[in-house]
C-alpha cells in the first residue's frame, strides 16, 4: 500500500482524486465477491442499495463515455 501512496504522490495525484480511484476499485471488487447481488454487497460495505446502485451505475457511465471517446 505504502508502494502505491508513494506512486500517486510522485505522480501528483490528488487527494480527491487517489479517494475516489480507491472507492471505484473496493466497490467494484465487493461486487465482484458478492456475485453482482448489490443487497448483499451494500450490507458488506454498509451502504444503503440504492447508494451503491447509483455509484455503479456512475462508474459504468464513465466506462462508456471513456471507450467512446477518439484516441
Amino acid at each position: 500500500m505504502e508502494t502505491l501512496i508513494n506512486e500517486m504522490l510522485d505522480g501528483q495525484i490528488l487527494l480527491t482524486e487517489a479517494l475516489c480511484e480507491f472507492e471505484k476499485m473496493y466497490i467494484q471488487k465487493a461486487v465482484g465477491r458478492h456475485g453482482d447481488h448489490l443487497s448483499k454487497t451494500a450490507a458488506a460495505l454498509g451502504i444503503h442499495r440504492n447508494t451503491l446502485s447509483k455509484r455503479v451505475s456512475s462508474y459504468q457511465a464513465s466506462e462508456k463515455d471513456q471507450a467512446a471517446r477518439p484516441k
